[in-house]
């Protein structure tokens, strides 16, 4: 039999063979085939008259579930005794192809025509329903449900009813329907549930599980994904483990839809151990347990882990999705290699997944993280559709290169061009452009008024903005009176900022007040210590300074070396302060001689306040001129052909010195040196930071 054939075993005349056919074509989705279909029923069963009914409704059904309304309206046109089956096939195909508005306006003609809506019309409106903003229209379904008898003693429509409420947020119609219904089960406590869950109310989620064994109802796949997915919201690690030990008991361990969601759950909670236990052992794994692994490692800090699963998965045979796509982005953000996100923007491209909206907000995100502040404007222009997480993104990405003046500028775009309003992210991310390319007044009136404009009360993390906005201005007395002032108690953060500011500006006494109170909420955290410590040193407060370090040693904290990286062909050389353990040492030695013989012709004069040890001014030349950032910039000048930005990456804040130091060789070697420490971007090009100094 040549392939693709068919056997014909009824004559095409049979009705019921040309019924399958058009069910074979809704169920496989192709459109083509459906329409083969309705030609050969019209040229064998013509004129339409004598179709028979079930043919008709059929068709009906084939171009309503194939999202084609115009046509499904003219079939049940041309039907020759339309009925409510006919008229429900094509009010829900439109409700399930999200057009709610029209699958209420052809409720409302059903009507005027006669026919009555049965169990199986009315949960489809109520669908429709729930997917409208206007809350009438929910309403008016429910009453018009009330008088025909089926609410609330039809458990179907009941509980198509109640999603509706939750959907529309009518919270408390829904627990009053639910309270009314006499006839109760699984399904509808499940509807409680993950409505609970989706509304972000996982406490309530907890709480409607519960109820539901209480009323003596054994749980579903649905309900045990529910509560796993409340679980994981509020990251109760040990209610979960018990669930999972009841999954276990119950037979439910192999079901592939419980699997993923605790895949999903351990991630979460952040254990990724037992979920790639849980990976391990599927018997059948799909797209969503490949992402739901991806997804639970570059949540966690595990990046290279996300990438070598996701490689696996392809190896596997399994395609890139969305959300698998997204997942490894964030794992490419976190390593910030820029690189293996461009790749995998490739990967999106010929998957062409890259308009996604979340695969697109994702790529933003990376090209700003990474620097890139070209490729993420490219990217955000050419997005057809944005919401609030893009323009985070791209908000969020002016806020790292320290471009104030267009993360304001988008900022006002969003609010004046949009119906999107911005959350508490969104207010992060502008104060902190704000402070970092010195917008004080601009900052101080968004903080002031958010409360007012938005109705966003302002959190820790925008007090700690404020602060770092004034300690960078030199304002650290009013950023002090600012938390003494908070309404919560200050965070790490906060004093944090205020200590760095106070480093930056010599204000010594101020910053032994916000270290102490970081000392006490964490003594042992080597950062305080050692910003301490650099306040006083720079300062040349050398006893104070000495004071800190007997501290340090006498409590056990060590401080973690500052490092500096580059990637380059596939490897990441790690270079710290005075290191001579590089296998290309000798020409690195040579390079930075070469530069400061350059450089100082041209001026250059090294700034010794940032050598933080009690040394000889000529021995202070020396070490800072031996920091990791400068010795990562010479292997870069030797290795990286010119015309490609040399990229370095640093764990620590980058020092004044290197910073005017890189503003000197960008503009002898005519480079375009690009800086991320671990507070911003600086793009270093013809004696020039994009930070104007001012970090």
């Amino acid at each position: 039999m040549p392939p693709h054939s068919y056997h014909l075993t009824r004559p095409l005349t049979d009705p019921q063979f040309l019924g399958s056919i058009l069910y074979s074509s809704i169920s496989t989705r192709s459109f083509s085939l459906g329409r083969a279909a309705h030609a050969l029923i019209l040229k064998l069963l013509s004129p339409y008259h004598l179709i028979p009914s079930f043919l008709a409704t059929h068709l009906v059904n084939l171009y309503a579930k194939l999202d084609r309304p115009n046509t499904a309206y003219a079939a049940l046109c041309l039907h020759p005794s339309p009925c409510v089956v006919s008229w429900t096939a094509l009010i829900s195909g439109c409700s399930q192809n999200n057009r709610p508005l029209l699958s209420l306006q052809l409720f409302s003609s059903m009507l005027c025509t006669s026919v009555r809506p049965n169990d199986f019309t009315l949960p489809s409106v109520f669908q429709a329903a729930g997917a409208v903003p206007c809350h009438i229209f929910g309403r008016q379904t429910h009453g018009f449900a009330l008088k025909a008898g089926y609410l609330p003693r039809d458990a179907f429509v009941s509980c198509a009813a109640l999603d509706m409420y939750f959907k529309t947020r009518l919270n408390l119609d829904a627990y009053k329907l639910f309270d009314e219904m006499p006839n109760r089960s699984v399904v509808s406590w499940n509807a409680l549930v993950t409505n609970c869950v989706q509304d972000g109310r996982p406490g309530d989620a907890i709480d409607g599980y519960f109820g539901m064994l209480r009323d003596g109802y054994r749980p579903n796949t649905v309900s045990l994904c529910a509560f796993f997915n409340a679980c994981a919201a509020v990251e109760c690690l040990y209610l979960g483990c018990q669930l999972h030990g009841f999954v276990v008991r119950s037979g439910f361990e192999h079901d592939f839809l419980v699997e993923n969601a605790l895949i999903d759950f351990y991630g979460k909670c952040h254990d990724v151990i037992c979920a790639k236990k849980v990976f391990d052992e599927m018997h059948v794994k799909n797209n969503v347990s490949w992402c739901s692994i991806i997804s639970a490692y570059a949540q966690n800090g595990c990046e290279e882990e996300a990438l070598n699963v996701y490689l696996q998965g392809r190896r596997d045979g399994f395609e890139p999705t969305d959300y698998m796509v997204s997942s490894i982005l964030t794992a490419c953000i976190g390593l910030s290699a820029l690189d293996l996100g461009r790749s995998m923007h490739g990967v999106a491209v010929r998957s062409c997944i890259d308009k996604n909206i979340y695969v697109a907000s994702t790529l933003v995100n990376l090209y700003g993280k990474c620097g890139n502040i070209t490729d993420a404007e490219q990217v955000f222009s050419e997005m057809h559709k944005l919401n609030l997480i893009t323009w985070n993104a791209i908000i969020g990405a002016y806020a790292h290169c320290g471009d104030a003046h267009m993360a304001l500028s988008m900022f006002d775009e969003m609010i004046q061009n949009s119906t999107i309003a911005p959350n508490y992210v969104t207010l992060v991310c502008v104060l902190t452009a704000c402070s970092r390319g010195g917008y004080t007044n601009e900052g101080m009136d968004l903080f002031e008024t958010m409360r007012e404009r938005w109705g966003i009360e302002p959190q820790t993390e925008h007090y700690a903005c404020v602060v770092d906005l004034l300690g960078r201005a030199g304002m650290e007395e009013m950023a002090y009176e600012i938390i003494k002032g908070m309404p919560m108690r200050p965070s790490v953060s906060v004093w944090g900022a205020l200590l760095s500011a106070c480093k930056m500006h010599g204000k010594t006494e101020l910053g032994r007040i916000a270290a102490e109170r970081l000392l006490e909420m964490d003594p042992h955290d080597s950062g305080n210590h050692v910003l301490l410590y650099n306040m006083f040193a720079s300062t040349g407060r050398w006893v104070e300074a000495t004071e800190v370090r007997k501290e340090m040693r006498q409590i056990g904290v060590k401080k973690g070396p500052g490092y500096s990286w580059i990637f380059w062909k596939n490897k990441v050389h790690v270079f710290q302060a005075r290191d001579q353990t590089h296998p290309m040492n000798l020409e690195i030695q040579a390079m930075l001689l070469k530069l400061r013989r350059y450089m100082e012709s041209a001026g250059y004069k090294p700034d010794t306040q940032y050598a933080l040890f009690d040394l000889e001014e000529e021995e202070k030349e020396t070490e800072v001129w031996y920091h990791s950032e400068k010795l990562a910039l010479a292997f870069g000048l030797i290795c990286i052909p010119e015309g490609v930005p040399i990229r370095i990456t640093k764990n620590l804040r980058v020092c004044g010195d290197c910073h005017r130091a890189f503003k000197f060789i960008s503009g002898i070697v005519d480079r375009e040196i690009i800086v991320r420490d671990n507070n911003r971007f600086h793009h270093f090009r013809n004696f020039e930071c994009s930070c104007g100094d001012y970090w």
